[in-house]
C-alpha cells in the first residue's frame, strides 16, 4: 500500500478550540480514531511564515533563514512579503518527498513560490496592485501553465488569498480537485481564516468560532476527495497549526522614538529620508537593524536607547536581546541587532511619523484586536492531531514542538528528512 500524507495548517487554531470542534461530527470523530499532542511549542517569533518554515524544514529561523513575515523594507510602513522559496536555507519535507520520488502538492503554505520540488503549486501569493493580472499572479508564483488551466483558474474569481474567508473556497477547492486529479502523495495546505478572526474580533469570539465551523467544513471536504480519488485508506491526515495569539491593547510605533533619538531623518513630507537604526515589527515583538552594524558607538547607543524603554515601562517594552541572547535562548539570527518583546498587550508597528501610539487596525494582522509574534511559551499553543492508517488511536501527549513536524511527516511518508533540529513524535505512530 503507497503511503499518502496530507496536512491541513489552521493557522492559529489553539489547543483550548479542541473542546468545541470535539462537539461537531467530523472533528469528533477525527479525534476520536487518532492521537493528538495537546501543545506544540511554536519558535520565535511566533508569526506564520517563519513558522510554517519549521513546521516543513524541522530546523529553527537561525538555520532556515525566514525570521519574520516580511523582509526589511525603510521607509515603508508595510513590506513584501518571504513569497519564494528561495529564502529558505534548508530542505525541506517537499525536497525529501522529491528526492524519494514521490508526487508533491502545495496550496498556501507559507514560502513556497517557485519551489523546485513541489509539482502541483498554489504559493501564497498576493496581487501587487488592483490591476494585477490573476493568471499572471499564479503564474509567477509558480502554479505551472497546465494546473491554472485545469484547476486553479475555475476558482481564481472567489477571492484572492489575503481575503477571508474568500481565499479558503479558493484554497480548498484547488486542494479537493488536485487530491482527486492528480492524486499526490504529498499535499500541505494553509487556511487562514481562523488566524484571522481572532485578529478582527480578540482571541475567543463568536466570529472565531464560525471560524472553527469552516474548518469542520474544509476536513469534511478533504476526507471526502480522498475518498472520491480511491486514496483515503492510503492516507494519513495531520490538522495543525503554527501559533496562538493574545488580545492586544494598543499599537505602539517605536520607530517614532529613533526618528525623535535623531536615529531615522525624514523629508518635509513626512517621508523617510535616512535611517541610522530602525525596528521591523513582528507582531508582539520587534527586531531592530542598525545600518552600520559594526560601528560599536551606533551599537550602544541603539542598545542603551532600547534599554530606556524598557526601563521606564510605558513603551510597550518588557524584555531587550541582542541577537546573540535571542539566539541562544529560541534559535533565532539574522541581520537584525536587537529583538524587543512585548509587555503582554502592546503591539508594535513600523511607522516613524506620530502618533506613538494608534487604536487597532484590523486590515493588518499585526495591530488587531489580537495578534502574535511573542515568546513561545506565552498564549495559547497550537496542537498537532494526526489520524489514519499510521496514528496510533487515543494516544495524547501534553507538549511537543514545531520542529518536530518534518522529522514526523517523513516517518509518515517513509522517507529520510536528515540533520533536522527536531525529533518524530514516534509515540503517536504505528507501522512505520
Amino acid at each position: 500500500m503507497k503511503r499518502r500524507l496530507i496536512v491541513l495548517s489552521l493557522d492559529a487554531m489553539v489547543y483550548e478550540d479542541l473542546e468545541y470542534l470535539n462537539t461537531l461530527p467530523v472533528f469528533h470523530g477525527f479525534l476520536a480514531e487518532g492521537s493528538r499532542v495537546n501543545r506544540m511549542r511554536s519558535i520565535y517569533p511566533t508569526v506564520t511564515y517563519p513558522a510554517h518554515t519549521t513546521m516543513a524544514t524541522g530546523v529553527y529561523p537561525n538555520r532556515h533563514g525566514v525570521a519574520n513575515n516580511e523582509v526589511l523594507a525603510p521607509g515603508e510602513r508595510a513590506s513584501d512579503w518571504h513569497w519564494f522559496h528561495d529564502a529558505v536555507k534548508a530542505p525541506d519535507i517537499f525536497d525529501a518527498a522529491k528526492q524519494a520520488g514521490l508526487t508533491t502538492a502545495a496550496v498556501a503554505w507559507p514560502v513556497t513560490g517557485r519551489h523546485p520540488s513541489i509539482d502541483y503549486l498554489v504559493d501564497e501569493y498576493w496581487p501587487r496592485h488592483e490591476e494585477d493580472d490573476i493568471r499572471d499572479v499564479f503564474l509567477r508564483s509558480g502554479t505551472s501553465p497546465q494546473l491554472y488551466e485545469r484547476v486553479v483558474g475555475k476558482y481564481a474569481a472567489c477571492g484572492r488569498l489575503n481575503l477571508h474567508p474568500e481565499a479558503e473556497r479558493l484554497i480548498l477547492s484547488c486542494a479537493c480537485d488536485i487530491i482527486q486529479e492528480y492524486k499526490p502523495e504529498l499535499l500541505m495546505i494553509h487556511a487562514s481564516q481562523i488566524d484571522s478572526y481572532r485578529h478582527r474580533s480578540g482571541v475567543f469570539s463568536s466570529l472565531v468560532t464560525y471560524g472553527l465551523q469552516q474548518a469542520e467544513g474544509f476536513l469534511d471536504r478533504l476526507i471526502t476527495a480522498a475518498k472520491n480519488a480511491g486514496t483515503y485508506e492510503e492516507t494519513d491526515f495531520v490538522v495543525t497549526s503554527d501559533h496562538g495569539q493574545m488580545n492586544s491593547a494598543r499599537v505602539l510605533h517605536p520607530n517614532v522614538l529613533l526618528k525623535e533619538a535623531g536615529l531615522i531623518c525624514t523629508n518635509p513630507d513626512g517621508s523617510l529620508r535616512s535611517w541610522e537604526a530602525w525596528c521591523k515589527s513582528a507582531g508582539f515583538s520587534v527586531q531592530v537593524f542598525l545600518r552600520r552594524p559594526e560601528d560599536k558607538a551606533l551599537y550602544r547607543q541603539v542598545y542603551d536607547l532600547l534599554c530606556s524603554w524598557r526601563d521606564q515601562e510605558v513603551y510597550g517594552v518588557s524584555q531587550v536581546f541582542t541577537t546573540e541572547e535571542i539566539d541562544q535562548q529560541e534559535h533565532l539570527s539574522g541581520d537584525f541587532s536587537f529583538v524587543l518583546e512585548t509587555d503582554g498587550c502592546t503591539a508594535f508597528g513600523n511607522d516613524w511619523n506620530r502618533p506613538l501610539v494608534r487604536a487597532h487596525d484590523v486590515t493588518d494582522y499585526r495591530f488587531g484586536r489580537a495578534t502574535h509574534g511573542y515568546l513561545p511559551d506565552k498564549g495559547p499553543q497550537p496542537v498537532f492531531l494526526l489520524n489514519g492508517p499510521h496514528a496510533k488511536k487515543g494516544v495524547v501527549l501534553e507538549q511537543g514542538s514545531l520542529v518536530d513536524e518534518a522529522p514526523t511527516f517523513a516517518r509518515l511518508l517513509g522517507i529520510d528528512l536528515p540533520n533536522t533540529d527536531g525529533r518524530c513524535m514516534d509515540a503517536l505512530l504505528q507501522g512505520v
